[in-house]
């Protein structure tokens, strides 16, 4: 299943060249061309989904074995300390392209914070209304 206009679909199947880092049936993992640290890849799909909602089972189940493969190459390879994975789903999440992708992040000592939130606080009470409100809907 491969969505004609989708550049993500181009770039995974090989239709447009790129930084190749890895490759199986399911999956091409290229260099990100605006990378936030040096290494900075996405894992693209074969097939389009325009996120994870839209991710059949197998592919999801493929996505963090493979992010876990590629982040510890690039500890022993680049010399990355640390990686993040990071996915994100929809607009205000800051997905700019409308295909399934994951960012794997190698992170170096000393390096700048790129994926950081200063934590809030909740009281119990909003915790438990807010479990509520989702649970509700699985």
């Amino acid at each position: 299943m491969r969505e004609e206009n989708c550049i993500f679909c181009k770039i995974a199947n090989g239709e447009i060249p790129s930084a190749t880092v890895y490759e199986d049936d399911g999956f091409r993992v290229i260099l990100d061309m605006g990378p936030a640290s040096k290494g900075h890849a996405l894992i693209l799909p074969k097939s389009h989904f325009k996120d994870i909602c839209a991710a059949d089972a197998q592919t999801a189940a493929g996505l963090l074995p493979l992010a876990a493969k590629i982040g510890s190459a690039m500890k022993a390879g680049l010399g990355a300390s640390g990686f993040n994975v990071v996915q994100n789903n929809g607009t205000s999440a800051g997905q700019t392209v409308f295909h399934l992708h994951v960012h794997v992040i190698p992170r170096y000592d000393g390096g700048p914070k790129i994926v950081a939130w200063e934590p809030g606080k909740a009281e119990p009470d909003e915790l438990a209304r807010t479990a509520a409100k989702i649970s509700a809907v699985l």
